[in-house]
């Protein structure tokens, strides 16, 4: 596995990678999520590439730049196990250069839900995901399904920039007990953490009353804020039920289907989750 740690060293190591290459971009301290689209990204491709880069232009003033979890030996570790061809692991400094002002930004699709709880995420979000893609030039490119609002924004990124890279989803890894799996768990207090599980818990109730006609949106939402609020440890920040392309927010569930998610405060933890309630949206490539 060869580590690189600059612009340059990319440059020269890209051209020993065989083709077709898949791409995962990280912000490092990985789990079992990230390592999930590693092994995706190895069943599809001839040579696997990932970045581990804690990118700053996505976190807001009040947020956890500075205690981000980060441990890099580790992650080398567990990507040398995986069979990992390249690692990227660049710099701030390299990635923006003293005075950088291009920006790449990412329309209404991400100004709202996360955009608009975080101004200014897509827009660091975009770039360096543009960035990247211009310096390790993948074939395929890997996301969870977690993110699924990142998903929507590098989707149209890639549509609307004509960028030659195929954008590949994969499923949600979760606890047992159905917590998403997030680097950022490891801010949860035990009470916390018991009653983490609550929110997929709302969720899946809500998919499971679409399941049997329910199509309001507001009918869907109350479900899942009547699961989730008998747990004093957890604050939901918001509730939606969008289109699954332009993330709008929607009065009733179609034939197109939609995306119920959420985002909750547990103590240190920001977390956020969703469910697909599968329509022929889905299938869509826009998606």
């Amino acid at each position: 596995m060869k580590v690189v740690r600059a612009v340059a060293e990319l440059r020269a190591a890209r051209p020993s990678l065989s083709s077709p290459v898949g791409f995962v971009p990280t912000m490092g301290y990985l789990h079992e999520g990230h390592l999930s689209l590693v092994r995706a990204a190895a069943v599809e491709n001839d040579s696997g590439a990932v970045s581990i880069f804690v990118n700053p232009t996505q976190f807001g003033p009040s947020e956890d730049l500075a205690a981000y979890p980060r441990d890099l030996s580790r992650d080398l570790g567990l990507l040398e196990m995986e069979g990992v061809d390249l690692v990227f692991v660049p710099s701030a400094e390299d990635m923006y250069s003293p005075g950088a002002s291009v920006t790449v930004d990412p329309g209404t699709v991400g100004e709202r839900l996360e955009g608009a709880s975080r101004p200014g995420h897509f827009r660091g979000v975009a770039t360096v995901v543009t960035k990247l893609f211009n310096l390790v030039q993948p074939d395929r490119a890997y996301f969870g399904q977690k993110d699924a609002q990142q998903v929507a924004v590098i989707r149209a990124l890639v549509r609307q920039l004509f960028l030659a890279v195929e954008i590949r989803d994969c499923p949600t890894v979760r606890e047992p007990d159905g917590l998403a799996l997030s680097s950022r768990n490891v801010y949860l207090s035990p009470r916390e953490r018991l009653a983490a599980p609550a929110l997929y818990e709302g969720l899946s109730a809500a998919r499971e009353l679409w399941s049997r006609g329910e199509t309001s949106a507001a009918k869907l939402r109350e479900h899942v804020c009547r699961v989730v609020e008998p747990h004093p440890e957890i604050r939901l920040e918001y509730v939606s039920v969008a289109h699954p392309a332009t993330l709008e927010e929607i009065e009733s569930v179609d034939e197109d289907g939609a995306l119920l998610s959420l985002a909750a405060r547990a103590g240190r933890a920001r977390l956020i989750d969703n469910v697909r309630l599968e329509g022929a949206a889905w299938s869509r490539e826009d998606v």
